[in-house]
């Protein structure tokens, strides 16, 4: 039996509505990382991270369960949680958070803020007010209340004055870039991801490596944002040698999100099939999306590594 997809996009766009989020998270939780790097609050530029990195440990939580239903009678339960979900919110009953993800997601946000730092830029962060930034809810043509949660989003940044956004993310960069001012009328705020901030900046790096690192390219930034170079020429003023496996760049191939909280089996599928095409160029791999390194995981096998490029730049600037 497969998965009810209605109830499940309902749960996740009822929870978007009500609670400002796909999959909502406390706001302790989501912002415990920049307390530990003492950032400071607001500014004309701000450190922006839509919650992509804090969800993700909550999405493979929930594909794990998924998985699990997939075929069995409890699928008929589903649409009595979507009910239940609108009076209390059930999403911490989706699955066990590994706490290990948790802590090496907010560890690659602080390392991100700290490359800022060394890169000599000047940011705040908005705490409470970083909201989720609506990407899901996109994707999955839910348009009537993404819409209306990006005005809530927007009103966000008027009210703390924020002229410049940098991001932690492609679909964070995406949704701010290139369809909120679609969206929405006099979205006047400059967005730039964190790779192009720092490509742009005069960081050096603090030594160089003799080593090999396989790109995986996010399908977001290279077709949609243009952020193909930046992270390439990061590594390569390092002396790291960037290799391209089949179908990069541009052409780059799907990791398997976003769909893999509605359809988890094909996800699984889709991200098999990129780790076959990374391991013919190498066996040491380097992504720049929390939903790729999430969904590549799944399907990786122990002979080869994943690293956020975040955790790369960190050892060598």
């Amino acid at each position: 039996m497969p998965l009810p997809i209605k109830d499940v996009l309902g749960i996740l766009v009822d929870n978007l509505r009500i609670r400002n989020s796909v999959l909502p998270i406390s706001k302790r939780t989501a912002t415990r990382w920049a307390k530990k790097c003492n950032i400071p609050k607001g500014g004309d530029t701000v450190i922006y991270t839509g919650l992509m990195y804090q969800i993700v440990p909550s999405i493979t939580a929930l594909v794990k369960t998924l998985e699990k239903m997939e075929g069995s009678f409890l699928l008929k339960f589903i649409s009595l949680g979507r009910f239940v979900n609108k009076f209390i919110n059930i999403s911490k009953f989706f699955g066990i958070i590994d706490k290990k993800e948790v802590k090496q997601h907010n560890n690659t946000l602080c390392i991100i803020a700290n490359l800022l730092k060394k890169a000599d830029v000047d940011f705040g962060y908005l705490y409470e007010d970083d909201l989720y930034v609506g990407a899901l809810a996109y994707d999955l043509g839910a348009d009537d209340i993404f819409n209306n949660h990006i005005e809530k989003v927007y009103e966000v940044f008027k009210k703390h004055n924020v002229k410049k956004i940098i991001t932690t993310d492609p679909h964070t960069t995406n949704m701010l870039r290139e369809i909120f001012p679609k969206r929405l009328r006099n979205f006047d705020i400059e967005v730039k991801s964190y790779l192009e901030v720092l490509a742009e900046s005069e960081i050096k790096p603090t030594k160089q490596l003799n080593d090999e690192i396989v790109i995986h390219d996010s399908c977001v930034y290279a077709r949609h944002e243009g952020v193909i170079d930046q992270p390439r020429i990061l590594l390569n003023n390092a002396g790291i040698k960037t290799l391209d496996p089949d179908d990069s760049r541009e052409y780059t191939f799907c990791c398997g999100g976003p769909v893999e909280s509605l359809f988890p089996g094909k996800a699984y599928d889709i991200g098999k099939k990129r780790i076959e095409q990374l391991e013919k160029a190498g066996k040491n791999f380097v992504v720049m999306c929390p939903v790729c390194y999430a969904n590549l995981s799944r399907a990786i096998n122990g002979n080869v590594k994943i690293n956020d490029i975040a955790q790369i730049l960190d050892k060598i600037y």
